[in-house]
């Protein structure tokens, strides 16, 4: 229950569809109250219908959170309906899958504003409400990019470093003021979205994933997860480990490696579709879910995850384990 006896209240930014809209529908399986935030109204429709059928509430309001004056009057709204803010998700994006030299201002400017300063103006609103209650999460729905940049996704990988940084800062300013509002980055894996269908691009094959890909509900989990549990950044998919820690050590040669690899890992031998349309400026008609085309490769879980989450139970089997191996060396000795 939230602060006025309720339900709890969480503002998911991009819930029309892909990774957002499974997030939704995640909070609205455990019964919260889902302020949905998106420019398509089609998938907001749709992300309302499948949040109350799974037993939560929803809000739907049309947004481009590019623009701080409707990120603003959204969360204003949220409060008018329902009181209190207790979670706000930042997931929207937007990405464009090209070399960065052939991206024209105007573009590379939309890319940014939407997934880096969507992101700012979603934090910064929840933080105006939050602060002076001293309560609430804020979640930055991140990626493996933000440490560990990519060709062909330069302002999609600026943008999440930039949250990062960003977010960083604020952390850093809580503690400064002894403010109990928690931020939390989750870094993500490949997942399984429509992004790859509707990213704009101007390469002649799909776009699709690198790596292993992952569902949605994966993400989804881990964003409920880090929602209600106080932890600083919580990575999804060993791919993810790998991005991160291996940046840590060994930059210079992960940039050799994605050079010569991933310009041809993200995209696949089928040529764009015809008509094929994308929604770097408006959004794509029609309700497009949470998944995208590739369901046969997606792995619905991840053994990372479950150890990253269950942390006490592997140290306590650890224990008794490393107890047990006490115990029988004892005896030989």
């Amino acid at each position: 229950m939230n602060e006025h006896g309720g339900r709890p209240v969480v503002v998911v930014t991009g819930a029309s569809a892909g990774i957002g809209r499974a997030i939704a529908q995640e909070f609205g399986r455990h019964g919260w109250r889902v302020a949905l935030l998106a420019r398509g109204v089609d998938g907001l429709a749709g992300a309302r219908r499948e949040v109350e059928e799974l037993g939560g509430e929803a809000l739907e309001l049309p947004t481009d959170v590019a623009d701080e004056d409707q990120v603003e009057a959204a969360a204003a709204a949220v409060e008018a309906a329902w009181g209190t803010i207790d979670v706000w998700v930042n997931d929207a994006m937007a990405t464009i899958f090209t070399e960065a030299l052939s991206i024209p201002p105007a573009d590379f400017r939309r890319a940014t504003e939407v997934t880096y300063f969507g992101t700012v103006w979603g934090t910064l609103a929840a933080l105006r409400r939050m602060k002076p209650r001293n309560r609430g999460t804020i979640v930055q729905v991140g990626s493996a990019l933000a440490y560990r940049s990519i060709p062909l996704q330069a302002p999609y990988c600026g943008a999440k470093a930039a949250i990062r940084g960003f977010t960083d800062s604020l952390r850093s300013e809580l503690v400064h003021d002894r403010s109990r509002v928690h931020l939390t980055m989750v870094q993500l894996s490949a997942f399984n979205t429509p992004q790859f269908d509707w990213g704009r691009t101007n390469l002649t094959k799909r776009p699709r994933p690198m790596g292993k890909i992952f569902q949605p509900e994966l993400a989804a989990r881990a964003v409920y997860f880090a929602a209600t549990h106080r932890r600083r950044e919580l990575w999804v998919g060993w791919p993810a480990v790998q991005a991160i820690v291996g940046t840590k050590f060994i930059p210079g040669l992960l940039d050799e490696m994605l050079g010569r690899t991933a310009v041809d890992g993200q995209h696949t031998d089928e040529p764009l579709p015809p008509g094929r349309k994308d929604n770097l400026w408006e959004p794509v008609p029609g309700d497009h879910g949470a998944h995208g085309r590739f369901d046969a490769q997606a792995h619905a879980d991840s053994s990372q995850f479950w150890l990253t989450t269950h942390r006490t139970e592997v140290g306590l089997a650890a224990l008794g384990l490393a107890a047990v191996a006490g115990l029988l060396f004892g005896r030989r000795g």
